[in-house]
Protein backbone atom coordinates (compact mmCIF):
# COMPACT_ATOMS: atom_id res chain seq x y z
CA UNK A 1 0.00 0.00 0.00
CA UNK A 2 1.48 3.66 -0.48
CA UNK A 3 2.16 6.02 1.97
CA UNK A 4 1.25 9.33 3.05
CA UNK A 5 3.61 12.18 1.64
CA UNK A 6 4.72 13.65 5.66
CA UNK A 7 5.03 9.96 6.69
CA UNK A 8 7.32 9.45 4.14
CA UNK A 9 9.04 12.80 5.08
CA UNK A 10 8.92 11.87 8.63
CA UNK A 11 11.09 8.44 8.02
CA UNK A 12 13.58 10.90 6.26
CA UNK A 13 13.45 13.47 8.56
CA UNK A 14 14.60 10.70 11.37
CA UNK A 15 17.86 10.28 9.78
CA UNK A 16 18.44 13.86 9.24
CA UNK A 17 16.47 16.57 11.55
CA UNK A 18 15.45 19.35 9.47
CA UNK A 19 17.30 21.22 13.15
CA UNK A 20 20.95 19.82 12.23
CA UNK A 21 21.28 22.21 9.00
CA UNK A 22 23.27 24.97 9.17
CA UNK A 23 21.39 28.06 9.07
CA UNK A 24 19.84 29.64 6.11
CA UNK A 25 20.39 26.40 4.14
CA UNK A 26 17.77 25.84 1.80
CA UNK A 27 16.27 22.63 2.76
CA UNK A 28 12.56 21.14 2.95
CA UNK A 29 10.23 20.99 0.61
CA UNK A 30 10.37 23.40 -2.34
CA UNK A 31 7.96 22.45 -5.11
CA UNK A 32 5.12 20.20 -4.74
CA UNK A 33 2.81 18.57 -2.05
CA UNK A 34 3.18 15.76 0.35
CA UNK A 35 -0.06 15.61 1.38
CA UNK A 36 -0.51 12.92 -0.85
CA UNK A 37 -0.30 9.44 -1.12
CA UNK A 38 3.30 8.31 -2.58
CA UNK A 39 4.27 5.01 -3.88
CA UNK A 40 7.05 6.04 -5.79
CA UNK A 41 10.48 7.71 -4.59
CA UNK A 42 13.58 8.97 -6.31
CA UNK A 43 16.84 9.82 -4.88
CA UNK A 44 19.49 12.19 -6.50
CA UNK A 45 22.43 14.47 -5.89
CA UNK A 46 20.88 17.22 -8.18
CA UNK A 47 17.54 17.81 -9.76
CA UNK A 48 18.47 18.40 -13.54
CA UNK A 49 16.29 18.15 -16.63
CA UNK A 50 17.40 14.72 -17.34
CA UNK A 51 16.78 14.01 -13.84
CA UNK A 52 13.25 15.15 -13.84
CA UNK A 53 13.12 13.17 -17.09
CA UNK A 54 14.01 10.22 -15.39
CA UNK A 55 11.73 10.90 -12.44
CA UNK A 56 8.76 11.29 -15.19
CA UNK A 57 9.68 8.17 -17.32
CA UNK A 58 9.52 6.11 -14.04
CA UNK A 59 6.31 7.47 -12.67
CA UNK A 60 7.97 8.99 -9.37
CA UNK A 61 5.91 11.12 -6.65
CA UNK A 62 8.81 12.87 -5.19
CA UNK A 63 12.12 13.29 -5.62
CA UNK A 64 14.56 13.61 -2.78
CA UNK A 65 17.64 15.71 -3.52
CA UNK A 66 20.68 17.03 -1.53
CA UNK A 67 20.85 20.26 -3.33
CA UNK A 68 18.07 22.65 -3.74
CA UNK A 69 16.99 23.91 -6.59
CA UNK A 70 15.50 27.09 -5.46
CA UNK A 71 18.28 29.25 -3.61
CA UNK A 72 16.61 32.89 -3.60
CA UNK A 73 13.58 33.98 -3.76
CA UNK A 74 11.31 33.92 -7.01
CA UNK A 75 9.98 36.81 -8.20
CA UNK A 76 8.17 34.79 -11.25
CA UNK A 77 8.62 31.72 -13.11
CA UNK A 78 9.20 32.27 -16.84
CA UNK A 79 8.91 28.88 -18.60
CA UNK A 80 11.06 29.39 -21.39
CA UNK A 81 14.29 29.61 -18.42
CA UNK A 82 16.01 26.32 -18.12
CA UNK A 83 14.87 26.69 -14.54
CA UNK A 84 11.17 27.69 -15.56
CA UNK A 85 10.70 24.13 -17.45
CA UNK A 86 11.99 22.69 -15.00
CA UNK A 87 9.35 23.63 -12.33
CA UNK A 88 6.23 23.85 -14.82
CA UNK A 89 7.52 19.58 -15.52
CA UNK A 90 7.74 18.79 -12.00
CA UNK A 91 4.41 20.90 -11.41
CA UNK A 92 2.66 19.12 -14.71
CA UNK A 93 3.66 15.86 -13.63
CA UNK A 94 2.60 16.44 -9.83
CA UNK A 95 6.30 15.41 -8.60
CA UNK A 96 7.14 17.01 -5.39
CA UNK A 97 10.88 17.59 -4.64
CA UNK A 98 12.22 17.39 -0.91
CA UNK A 99 15.88 18.91 -0.12
CA UNK A 100 17.96 17.65 2.70
CA UNK A 101 21.22 18.98 2.51
CA UNK A 102 23.66 20.70 5.42
CA UNK A 103 21.17 17.88 7.68
CA UNK A 104 22.30 15.01 5.59
CA UNK A 105 25.93 16.40 5.77
CA UNK A 106 25.54 16.39 9.99
CA UNK A 107 23.28 13.64 10.43
CA UNK A 108 25.06 9.92 11.28
CA UNK A 109 25.02 7.69 8.87
CA UNK A 110 24.62 10.73 6.67
CA UNK A 111 27.49 12.49 3.54
CA UNK A 112 30.26 12.86 5.76
CA UNK A 113 30.27 9.39 7.59
CA UNK A 114 29.54 8.07 4.38
CA UNK A 115 32.69 9.16 2.45
CA UNK A 116 34.52 8.15 5.84
CA UNK A 117 33.64 5.08 5.02
CA UNK A 118 34.65 4.52 1.74
CA UNK A 119 38.37 6.66 2.56
CA UNK A 120 38.84 3.78 5.59
CA UNK A 121 38.50 6.09 8.10
CA UNK A 122 38.38 4.07 11.42
CA UNK A 123 34.71 4.19 12.93
CA UNK A 124 35.70 4.55 16.91
CA UNK A 125 37.45 8.16 17.42
CA UNK A 126 35.59 9.56 15.00
CA UNK A 127 35.63 13.19 15.60
CA UNK A 128 33.62 15.99 14.10
CA UNK A 129 35.47 18.14 11.97
CA UNK A 130 33.60 21.72 13.22
CA UNK A 131 30.64 21.24 15.75
CA UNK A 132 27.27 23.04 14.44
CA UNK A 133 24.56 21.61 16.85
CA UNK A 134 24.72 21.02 20.28
CA UNK A 135 20.98 18.64 21.70
CA UNK A 136 20.15 20.61 24.99
CA UNK A 137 18.53 17.77 27.54
CA UNK A 138 16.44 18.29 30.17
CA UNK A 139 15.50 15.72 33.02
CA UNK A 140 11.71 14.29 32.96
CA UNK A 141 9.62 13.33 36.48
CA UNK A 142 6.78 11.12 36.58
CA UNK A 143 4.74 9.49 39.13
CA UNK A 144 3.57 6.40 38.42
CA UNK A 145 1.46 4.30 40.51
CA UNK A 146 3.30 0.57 41.20
CA UNK A 147 1.57 -1.20 39.27
CA UNK A 148 2.61 0.40 35.84
CA UNK A 149 6.10 1.33 36.47
CA UNK A 150 7.18 -1.19 34.24
CA UNK A 151 4.95 0.09 31.12
CA UNK A 152 5.90 3.67 32.02
CA UNK A 153 9.81 2.96 31.94
CA UNK A 154 9.75 1.19 29.14
CA UNK A 155 7.43 3.49 26.72
CA UNK A 156 10.21 6.25 28.07
CA UNK A 157 13.23 4.38 27.27
CA UNK A 158 11.71 2.90 23.79
CA UNK A 159 11.34 6.85 22.93
CA UNK A 160 14.79 7.75 23.48
CA UNK A 161 15.27 8.62 27.30
CA UNK A 162 17.34 7.16 29.64
CA UNK A 163 20.68 7.68 27.60
CA UNK A 164 24.12 8.75 29.27
CA UNK A 165 27.27 8.50 27.92
CA UNK A 166 27.60 5.15 26.50
CA UNK A 167 24.97 4.05 28.98
CA UNK A 168 20.86 3.48 28.18
CA UNK A 169 18.07 2.36 30.29
CA UNK A 170 19.22 5.04 33.20
CA UNK A 171 16.65 6.24 35.77
CA UNK A 172 15.81 7.07 39.05
CA UNK A 173 13.15 5.47 41.26
CA UNK A 174 12.25 6.91 44.72
CA UNK A 175 8.85 5.37 46.48
CA UNK A 176 6.33 7.74 47.96
CA UNK A 177 2.94 8.50 48.18
CA UNK A 178 0.46 10.65 45.74
CA UNK A 179 -3.24 12.34 46.65
CA UNK A 180 -5.39 13.58 44.76
CA UNK A 181 -9.64 13.92 44.70
CA UNK A 182 -11.23 13.24 41.62
CA UNK A 183 -14.14 15.74 40.80
CA UNK A 184 -17.21 15.54 38.90
CA UNK A 185 -16.73 14.76 35.31
CA UNK A 186 -13.60 12.49 35.79
CA UNK A 187 -13.06 9.04 35.48
CA UNK A 188 -10.53 7.95 38.25
CA UNK A 189 -8.50 4.93 37.38
CA UNK A 190 -8.21 4.40 41.12
CA UNK A 191 -10.09 6.13 43.92
CA UNK A 192 -13.65 7.64 44.04
CA UNK A 193 -15.18 10.80 42.78
CA UNK A 194 -14.99 13.37 45.55
CA UNK A 195 -13.24 11.24 48.51
CA UNK A 196 -8.95 11.93 49.20
CA UNK A 197 -7.53 9.54 47.43
CA UNK A 198 -3.62 8.52 48.82
CA UNK A 199 -1.93 5.99 46.37
CA UNK A 200 1.39 4.36 46.25
CA UNK A 201 3.55 5.65 43.94
CA UNK A 202 6.86 5.94 42.18
CA UNK A 203 8.65 8.87 41.35
CA UNK A 204 10.55 8.02 37.97
CA UNK A 205 13.52 10.13 36.75
CA UNK A 206 15.20 9.92 33.54
CA UNK A 207 17.53 12.37 31.29
CA UNK A 208 15.61 13.16 27.95
CA UNK A 209 17.51 14.68 24.74
CA UNK A 210 15.58 18.13 23.74
CA UNK A 211 14.51 17.34 20.52
CA UNK A 212 13.12 13.95 21.99
CA UNK A 213 11.16 15.90 24.65
CA UNK A 214 7.47 15.76 22.60
CA UNK A 215 7.93 11.58 21.23
CA UNK A 216 8.95 10.74 24.91
CA UNK A 217 6.36 12.78 26.39
CA UNK A 218 3.71 11.32 24.33
CA UNK A 219 4.67 7.79 24.79
CA UNK A 220 5.31 8.43 28.44
CA UNK A 221 1.51 9.69 28.53
CA UNK A 222 -0.02 6.78 26.41
CA UNK A 223 1.53 3.87 28.88
CA UNK A 224 0.17 5.96 31.78
CA UNK A 225 -2.85 4.56 32.96
CA UNK A 226 -3.99 7.67 34.86
CA UNK A 227 -6.62 10.38 33.27
CA UNK A 228 -3.90 13.68 33.92
CA UNK A 229 -0.46 12.45 34.22
CA UNK A 230 1.62 14.45 36.80
CA UNK A 231 5.51 15.05 35.49
CA UNK A 232 8.03 18.08 35.43
CA UNK A 233 10.60 18.51 32.95
CA UNK A 234 13.08 20.20 34.40
CA UNK A 235 16.45 21.88 32.14
CA UNK A 236 19.49 20.93 32.65
CA UNK A 237 23.16 22.66 32.01
CA UNK A 238 24.44 19.27 30.77
CA UNK A 239 25.02 19.41 26.85
CA UNK A 240 23.49 16.02 25.43
CA UNK A 241 25.06 15.02 22.24
CA UNK A 242 27.15 17.29 19.59
CA UNK A 243 26.70 17.32 16.03
CA UNK A 244 28.60 18.91 12.64
CA UNK A 245 29.82 19.27 9.47
CA UNK A 246 33.01 17.04 8.46
CA UNK A 247 34.78 13.83 10.29
CA UNK A 248 38.23 13.56 11.70
CA UNK A 249 39.66 9.96 12.24
CA UNK A 250 42.98 7.35 11.91
CA UNK A 251 43.24 5.35 8.87
CA UNK A 252 41.99 1.99 9.45
CA UNK A 253 45.08 0.22 7.63
CA UNK A 254 47.29 2.57 8.95
CA UNK A 255 49.92 4.97 8.24
CA UNK A 256 50.01 5.50 4.03
CA UNK A 257 51.47 7.58 1.84
CA UNK A 258 49.67 11.17 0.74
CA UNK A 259 50.00 9.25 -3.18
CA UNK A 260 48.65 5.97 -1.95
CA UNK A 261 45.49 7.25 0.06
CA UNK A 262 44.66 9.56 -3.37
CA UNK A 263 44.63 6.90 -5.84
CA UNK A 264 42.73 4.78 -3.14
CA UNK A 265 39.85 7.48 -2.96
CA UNK A 266 39.99 7.59 -6.81
CA UNK A 267 38.88 4.08 -6.85
CA UNK A 268 36.63 4.33 -4.26
CA UNK A 269 34.65 7.69 -5.25
CA UNK A 270 34.79 6.76 -8.66
CA UNK A 271 36.32 9.85 -9.93
CA UNK A 272 38.00 10.00 -12.91
CA UNK A 273 40.88 12.54 -11.46
CA UNK A 274 41.78 14.20 -8.34
CA UNK A 275 43.51 17.34 -6.92
CA UNK A 276 46.10 16.84 -4.77
CA UNK A 277 48.48 19.48 -2.75
CA UNK A 278 51.40 18.28 -1.01
CA UNK A 279 54.14 16.17 -1.53
CA UNK A 280 53.42 12.98 -2.67
CA UNK A 281 55.71 10.77 -0.42
CA UNK A 282 53.53 12.58 3.44
CA UNK A 283 52.92 9.85 5.61
CA UNK A 284 49.31 9.77 6.68
CA UNK A 285 47.81 8.97 9.33
CA UNK A 286 45.21 10.88 10.18
CA UNK A 287 42.10 12.65 7.69
CA UNK A 288 39.76 15.16 8.13
CA UNK A 289 36.55 14.65 5.35
CA UNK A 290 34.12 17.43 4.36
CA UNK A 291 31.85 16.89 1.30
CA UNK A 292 31.05 19.73 -1.02
CA UNK A 293 33.02 22.48 -0.47
CA UNK A 294 35.46 22.92 2.30
CA UNK A 295 37.89 25.46 1.71
CA UNK A 296 36.97 27.37 5.31
CA UNK A 297 37.71 24.23 6.94
CA UNK A 298 41.28 23.29 6.26
CA UNK A 299 42.73 25.31 9.17
CA UNK A 300 40.73 23.22 11.24
CA UNK A 301 41.30 20.01 10.05
CA UNK A 302 45.15 21.64 10.34
CA UNK A 303 43.93 22.10 14.10
CA UNK A 304 42.14 18.62 14.61
CA UNK A 305 45.70 17.31 13.85
CA UNK A 306 44.98 15.79 10.29
CA UNK A 307 47.83 15.38 7.67
CA UNK A 308 45.44 15.32 5.34
CA UNK A 309 41.98 17.18 4.44
CA UNK A 310 39.74 15.38 1.45
CA UNK A 311 37.43 18.19 0.69
CA UNK A 312 35.91 20.23 -2.39
CA UNK A 313 36.00 23.18 -4.88
CA UNK A 314 39.37 24.13 -3.01
CA UNK A 315 40.89 27.09 -4.69
CA UNK A 316 44.39 28.57 -5.27
CA UNK A 317 45.08 30.57 -2.27
CA UNK A 318 43.13 28.25 -0.36
CA UNK A 319 46.13 25.55 -1.40
CA UNK A 320 49.00 27.84 -1.31
CA UNK A 321 48.07 28.51 2.18
CA UNK A 322 47.62 24.58 3.54
CA UNK A 323 51.61 24.36 1.86
CA UNK A 324 52.53 26.91 4.04
CA UNK A 325 50.83 25.99 7.11
CA UNK A 326 51.84 22.26 6.20
CA UNK A 327 48.92 20.33 5.42
CA UNK A 328 48.09 18.70 2.58
CA UNK A 329 44.73 18.47 0.57
CA UNK A 330 43.52 15.81 -1.38
CA UNK A 331 40.14 17.69 -3.58
CA UNK A 332 38.09 14.72 -5.56
CA UNK A 333 35.44 17.27 -6.32
CA UNK A 334 32.07 18.05 -5.26
CA UNK A 335 30.18 15.58 -6.94
CA UNK A 336 31.30 12.93 -4.69
CA UNK A 337 28.71 13.73 -2.45
CA UNK A 338 26.86 11.18 -5.09
CA UNK A 339 27.30 8.87 -2.24
CA UNK A 340 24.07 9.77 -0.82
CA UNK A 341 22.24 8.58 -3.32
CA UNK A 342 22.71 4.95 -2.46
CA UNK A 343 23.05 5.54 1.53
CA UNK A 344 19.24 7.30 1.40
CA UNK A 345 18.26 4.93 -0.68
CA UNK A 346 19.20 2.01 1.26
CA UNK A 347 18.24 3.51 4.35
CA UNK A 348 14.93 4.93 3.30
CA UNK A 349 13.45 1.88 1.61
CA UNK A 350 14.82 -0.08 4.76
CA UNK A 351 12.55 2.37 6.94
CA UNK A 352 9.23 1.73 4.55
CA UNK A 353 10.14 -2.11 4.44
CA UNK A 354 10.33 -2.58 8.15
CA UNK A 355 7.44 -0.29 8.93
CA UNK A 356 5.69 -2.45 5.83
CA UNK A 357 4.29 0.19 3.40
CA UNK A 358 4.55 -0.59 -0.24
CA UNK A 359 6.96 2.17 -1.54
CA UNK A 360 9.65 1.64 -4.20
CA UNK A 361 12.44 3.82 -3.05
CA UNK A 362 14.89 4.68 -6.40
CA UNK A 363 18.50 5.57 -7.25
CA UNK A 364 18.87 7.81 -9.85
CA UNK A 365 20.86 6.62 -12.35
CA UNK A 366 21.24 10.12 -13.98
CA UNK A 367 25.20 11.67 -13.87
CA UNK A 368 24.97 15.07 -12.54
CA UNK A 369 28.63 16.21 -12.73
CA UNK A 370 29.01 19.17 -14.85
CA UNK A 371 32.58 18.55 -15.11
CA UNK A 372 34.65 16.17 -18.33
CA UNK A 373 37.87 15.23 -17.47
CA UNK A 374 40.42 15.27 -20.51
Amino acid sequence: MAIHGQTLIQYMEQLAPKYYAVEHDRIGLQLGTLNKKVERVLVTLDVTAQVVQEAIEKKVDLIIAHHAIIFRPIGSIDTSTPAGKLYEQLIKHDIAVYISHTNLDVAIGGVNDLLADLAGMEKEGRKLLETTYVDGLSKLVVYVPQSAITAVEQAAWRAGAGHIGNYSHCSFQSSGTGTFMAEEGSQPYVGEQNVLHREPEIRFECIVPNSLQRKVISSVIKAHPYEEVAYDLLPLQQSGTAYGLGRVGKLTDGTTTLKTLAEKLKVAYEVPALRVVGDLDTPITKIAILGGMGAKYVRSAKFAGADVIITGDIDFHTAQDALADGICIIDPGHHIEKVMIKGVQQWLQGKCDEQRSDVEIIASEVHTEPFTFL
